[in-house]
């Protein structure tokens, strides 16, 4: 498939069949959000995959009993930072200056401007830029499952702070903002599986400026 072929085939699919992805295909979705883009290369936050049956029927309730977590193969979490800090943005500013053989020194002044800007956010508004650029990471890992014929559900109806708390996740000052179960359609059992794809009459969404 192409990638438009791609987007009309994946759907939030509703029931899973309880077949096992491939570890290799999981690690193309993983690193699909591995390498989006984020604002200023910060990339704040991380994926937490869980295959682990057990786990995944303990996080079940959580995500107010929705089947497609035990009944899918893989759970990515997507956990952004909860805040910013001088060591966060330090490390990968070193980090990108040594794997790029490029003095330190070269990127003071940019970061000075970059922690003006994000210090002056309070901390809630910090978690929630953090969030957004998890977003991305997460529509490109969702793109790529389309591509590898992954079937993917999408899900932000959970309880946030107890998933949190679950996995200690709060103690590594990071925030789940959404989660994408991996597995296999059950095509005889979902309701949505053969639905027509519906979205804005083109003319709606699309607003040009010539």
């Amino acid at each position: 498939m192409n990638f438009q072929e791609a987007l009309q085939w994946r759907y939030a699919t509703k029931q899973m069949n309880g077949e096992k992805i491939s570890q290799e295909l999981v690690d193309q979705i993983i690193d699909a959000a591995y390498w989006a883009p984020t604002s200023s290369g910060l990339q704040p936050f991380c994926v937490i995959e869980i295959s682990n049956p057990e786990i995944r029927a303990k996080i079940q309730p959580i995500v107010y009993n929705q089947p497609q977590i035990t009944d899918g193969s893989h759970v990515l979490v997507f956990a952004a930072w909860d805040k910013y800090t001088d060591e966060r943005i330090d490390f990968i500013f070193h980090h990108m200056n040594e794997q790029r053989n490029l003095p330190q020194e070269g990127t003071i002044e940019y970061v000075k401007g970059l922690k003006n800007t994000l210090f002056a956010m309070s901390e809630e508004e910090q978690a929630v830029h953090a969030a957004k650029q998890s977003y991305i990471g997460f529509g490109m890992a969702i793109a790529q499952a389309a591509l590898l014929k992954v079937d993917a559900t999408p899900m932000e109806g959970f309880d946030n702070k107890a998933l949190d708390e679950f996995l200690g996740l709060d103690k590594q000052g990071l925030r789940s903002t959404v989660l994408l179960t991996l597995g296999k359609r059950n095509e005889e059992n979902d309701w949505l599986v053969n639905l027509k794809k519906v979205r804005h009459p083109k003319e709606m969404f699309l607003k040009q400026i010539k």
